[in-house]
């Protein structure tokens, strides 16, 4: 069970990233990837057999999240999209991991937000490729935080799932 529980970790870490391109690409985040990231913790809670106080607890943060992401979406700090990955990434936390999550969502938003500002600039008609990529992450489009939180949240789903393997046996 265990490896099936690593492998479902591992897709949802390839449907975040997925979105973390559509997101510098269209600043866009589909709906359906989101609720099959969504889906997959209840696939890997049925896996790993996760009792239902444990999936309830998991459910409470999203709804937590959610609610303090639609304050931001409402002051329009935080874009939908961006405040349902968000209470996605926190359903698969849960009142265990939210806060390594909550910080390193928090980092790499913070490298990603310096990136948008350093290329707000850049025009996507640059002739070289290097700098029409980097043109994607322009401030000028808005901040494509569903990059934070889909390599921040997919580390910390990736890393509690491959914890087991380093702990003594």
């Amino acid at each position: 069970m265990y490896v099936l529980s690593l492998a479902v970790r591992f897709a949802t870490l390839c449907t975040l990233l997925w979105l973390a391109a559509v997101d510098v690409h269209a600043r866009r985040l589909p709906n359906p990837a989101v609720l099959l990231i969504g889906a997959m913790f209840f696939a890997d809670a049925w896996i790993e057999q996760l009792p239902v106080h444990d999936v309830l607890t998991h459910i409470g943060v999203a709804v937590l999240a959610y609610a303090v992401c639609a304050v931001l979406y409402a002051l329009r700090m935080m874009g939908g999209g961006d405040a349902k990955l968000a209470s996605v990434i926190f359903l698969w936390s849960g009142s265990v991991l939210w806060l390594p999550s909550l910080m390193l969502v928090s980092m790499v938003g913070l490298l990603v937000a310096l990136l948008s500002l350093a290329t707000r600039s850049i025009s996507t008609q640059h002739t070289s490729p290097p700098m029409r990529a980097l043109a994607l992450f322009s401030g000028e489009r808005g901040v494509p935080y569903g990059v934070a939180l889909a390599l921040g949240g997919g580390a910390v789903i990736v890393l509690a799932g491959l914890l087991p393997l380093s702990l003594p046996r």
